[in-house]
């Protein structure tokens, strides 16, 4: 959430910076400075109302003491009429601020400096690439069709069970997500992050600390009854382990990597491009996130792209790296480096991973803060990334690796899976 203060100061780049990310409801703004003017004028009434109250309150003690009792009297009467006056002014002011974070929280996250300009995916700026694209072999078939042949992955049960997005992993395929993912949280670990398990379902206030709610209500799961949210990424209850807490700056940052399902509604995800592993409604992955000191970020997120383009280079896979423009960005983010694996036998490039840095977003809707060096409470920075999510990164491993003789397993990958090929 952005703060109030650096909105009133700094307006038009406000505005400058919500066109570049393709936000059009730029009235808010107005309506965040009109209803802050508004709490603050409030709040000076209350103020100064409660100030005639404690002034009028003492004068009474010493009428009494000097037997004006008459005087006292009309003091208790005129005290009685003010703090009517406290009630309703403490209301409206309750009102001001509820409607003050609703309208701010609308307000998505500036774009850094070096975002690029541009609406669309096709807008977004390469950075690198590393890998070979592999030359199949003539029989070469999608991961679908290599799942069912080799009795990987069941879409058909899944859609039984559940519905489709769901898929059953069975044999030497669960197999495989056990060690893909067992692999990647040892290769995070390696790197001084440290791992949790966390719950699979979040409350309110967690979702709206990173920012999925209100942005993504529509794409998330409600469990109505005791009002849960299914996370969509471990980022959402790692970040709120977080939540109104006073850090010590000498602590940051703090590294965390976990595993978990995530849950993704994504309403209106149809036709070719969602077959197979391309896109779910439930998936595994294995999350990275920060909380650092803000002097840190940028480099830390170098950091945290880098760590991740060795895991992508590790399973010997094609990739590219996208810096996405303002349009592509999430709601939450003032800068993302999105990773894509290239898929061969449907000739695509997948994303598999997303590096965000937030700045003090999500730190501010969660009240996650340090103290500096003079004992003033600051804003940490937040940062995550996907290291990795697993059905593309599997799909493109069947697909890229295929031969006539099965599928080839990648080195690193051999000794959590127990074989080095699939036959």
């Amino acid at each position: 959430m952005l703060q109030v203060p650096f909105i009133r100061q700094n307006k038009a780049l406000v505005l400058e910076r919500l066109t570049l990310k393709n936000f059009k409801e730029l009235d808010l703004v107005e309506e965040v400075l009109a209803l802050d003017d508004k709490r603050k004028k409030l709040t000076l009434e209350y103020d100064e109302t409660q100030a005639k109250v404690n002034s009028a309150s003492k004068e009474i003690g010493k009428l009494m003491a000097q037997g004006q009792k008459d005087e006292a009297e009309s003091r208790k009467s005129e005290v009685a009429s003010l703090k009517e006056k406290l009630h309703p002014i403490n209301e409206e002011l309750a009102v001001t601020e509820k409607v003050l974070i609703q309208t701010l929280s609308k307000l998505p996250n500036l774009p850094a400096a070096i975002v690029p300009p541009g609406k669309t995916p096709e807008e977004n700026i390469e950075v690198r690439k590393g890998g070979d694209i592999p030359a199949l072999y003539s029989g070469a078939v999608p991961h679908w069709d290599l799942a069912k042949k080799y009795d990987l992955i069941d879409f058909e049960l899944g859609n039984k069970i559940t519905g489709s997005g769901f898929p059953v992993y069975k044999n030497r395929g669960a197999r495989l997500q056990r060690a893909m993912i067992q692999y990647f949280l040892d290769y995070n670990t390696s790197k001084g992050y440290i791992e949790y398990q966390v719950p699979h379902l979040v409350n309110e206030a967690s979702g709206f600390g990173t920012g999925q709610l209100p942005d993504k209500e529509g794409q998330m799961y409600f469990v109505t009854e005791d009002e849960l949210y299914l996370i969509p990424t471990s980022e959402v209850p790692l970040t709120n382990i977080f939540r109104d807490e006073i850090l010590k700056d000498t602590d940051l940052p703090y590294k965390l990597t976990s595993y978990t399902p995530c849950f993704r509604r994504e309403a209106g995800s149809y036709g070719k491009d969602v077959r197979g592993l391309n896109r779910l409604h439930q998936f595994d992955k294995v999350e990275i996130v920060q909380i650092v000191h803000p002097d840190k970020s940028y480099e830390i997120l170098d950091e945290m792209v880098a760590h991740v383009e060795g895991l992508v280079q590790s399973l010997e896979l094609p990739y590219r790296i996208l810096r996405l423009c303002g349009g592509d960005m999430g709601f939450a983010s003032a800068l993302t480096y999105d990773f894509e694996v290239y898929s061969t036998a449907q000739q695509k490039w997948l994303e598999v991973s997303s590096v965000s840095n937030f700045e003090t977003y999500q730190a501010n809707r969660a009240k996650a803060r340090f103290k500096d060096g003079a004992g003033k409470p600051q804003l940490v920075h937040t940062l995550n990334g996907s290291s990795l999510a697993l059905p593309r990164i599997l799909a493109c491993i069947l697909e890229n690796n295929q031969t006539a003789e099965g599928i080839q397993i990648p080195a690193v990958l051999q000794p959590y899976f127990g074989s080095d090929k699939i036959v």
